[in-house]
C-alpha cells in the first residue's frame, strides 16, 4: 500500500551541480500524479526567508535550518517537499533530517570542474579571483553526506535520468502513488 504521507527530499550538492533542475523535473512528475508539491530553492529561499544572511558557517546553518523548518511543517501536512539546496555541512543536515523525520536525502554528485563548466553566472571564477568569499567547493568546504538514501551524478546521467532515478527511490520506499 502506498502512503499518502508527506516526505522531504532534501537534494544536496556544490553550486551548478543540478540540484534545482532536479527538483523541477521531480516536481512536476509528482503534481501529474495528484500530489501536493512544494519546492524550497536555496537561491529563493535565500533571497525571502534568509535576506540578510551572508555566508560564514553560522550563517549557512541558519538558513539550512529555516529550510528545514518550513519543509518540517509541510511535510507533516502531507506535502511533498523537494529542498534543492548547497546546504554544505553534514551536521546541520543531521539535524534537519532528526527533526523532519520523513527524510530522503540525495546526494547530486557531480564533479568540481563540471560544475565550474556549467556555472552560467560565474561564480566560480569569481571565487576563484577573489571576489566571492567562502564559496563552496572552493574556499569553503563541501561535506558530502555519508549515507544518503540516494546519489546521483549528473555528469554521467542528464537531469531525466536523475529524476527518475529519485522517483524511483520515493516509490521503493512507499512515498509515491502510483
Amino acid at each position: 500500500m502506498v502512503s499518502e504521507r508527506g516526505v522531504t527530499v532534501w537534494l544536496t550538492g556544490l553550486p551548478c551541480s543540478g540540484k534545482s533542475s532536479i527538483a523541477s523535473l521531480v516536481a512536476r512528475e509528482l503534481r501529474q500524479r495528484g500530489r501536493s508539491v512544494e519546492v524550497l530553492d536555496g537561491d529563493a529561499v535565500r533571497a525571502f526567508l534568509s535576506a540578510g544572511l551572508g555566508f560564514t558557517r553560522e550563517d549557512r546553518d541558519t538558513n539550512v535550518r529555516r529550510i528545514g523548518f518550513v519543509a518540517e511543517m509541510l511535510t507533516r501536512h502531507g506535502v511533498f517537499v523537494i529542498v534543492a539546496a548547497v546546504s554544505p555541512y553534514a551536521e546541520t543536515r543531521r539535524e534537519v533530517r532528526a527533526r523532519i523525520g520523513a527524510f530522503v536525502e540525495v546526494f547530486v554528485a557531480c564533479p568540481l570542474w563540471e560544475c565550474e563548466r556549467r556555472d552560467v553566472k560565474g561564480m566560480y571564477a569569481r571565487a576563484r579571483a577573489g571576489q566571492l568569499a567562502a564559496f563552496t567547493g572552493v574556499s569553503d568546504p563541501y561535506e558530502p553526506p555519508a549515507a544518503p538514501e540516494l546519489v546521483v551524478n549528473t555528469s554521467e546521467q542528464t537531469p531525466e535520468e536523475s529524476a527518475g532515478s529519485v522517483l524511483q527511490k520515493l516509490a521503493e520506499l512507499g512515498y509515491r502513488p502510483s
